[in-house]
């Protein structure tokens, strides 16, 4: 992936960007949400931060946007479990569903934590912290409504802003990723 290019691409679409984020400021971002940043998304906050009422204002320390990041990091979990709760939700890996609803969110919140993370990227979209490795795929999640919507973050933004349909994602090349692969 070429950041620069994925930057202009975006600037076409009236996506405008601050200074990159330095190497210092990406560690204690990492440091205070508990993420790791995949190679290829570090390299893209590192040539510039995008802008914008669905991204992530990563630098913004205010206590109001920490709030927002930590809600959004902790949206995934609460989609599943409000599927567990509500729509009978249940991952086979788990084993067999507690009947008890206060045991099946138990495990499913200690089943989560083992689980790649999600980090958010723009609006419901998602890439994942693990592998750590480039070219991880974007999911668009919505509590357990999950599909791709890149086959990485470059093709993402393809996707995203209409340079490309999503019929065209290359669904065969998307690596495996535990968990979130199985609920498409």
């Amino acid at each position: 992936m070429n950041p620069n290019t994925v930057i202009e691409r975006l600037r076409a679409h009236k996506v405008k960007f601050e200074e990159p984020l330095t190497d210092e400021e990406i560690s204690k971002i990492e440091n205070n949400y508990k993420i790791l940043f995949p190679p290829d998304l570090r390299e893209f906050y590192l040539c510039g931060l995008p802008q914008g009422h669905n991204f992530i204002n990563w630098r913004d320390t205010s206590e109001a946007n920490i709030d927002s990041i930590k809600k959004r990091l902790e949206w995934p979990l609460e989609g599943i479990i409000f599927d567990v709760e509500h729509n009978s939700f249940w991952y086979s890996h788990w084993g067999e569903r507690p009947s008890d609803l206060g045991e099946a969110i138990r495990i499913c919140i200690d089943k989560y934590k083992d689980l790649p993370l999600l980090i958010p990227i723009y609006s419901h979209r998602y890439i994942l912290s693990r592998p750590c490795e480039i070219n991880n795929p974007i999911f668009s999640v919505y509590q357990t409504d999950i599909i791709y919507y890149g086959e990485n973050l470059e093709e993402y933004f393809k996707v995203e802003f209409n340079d490309k349909e999503h019929k065209d994602i290359d669904f065969e090349s998307i690596k495996y990723i535990d968990f979130w692969t199985d609920l498409l």
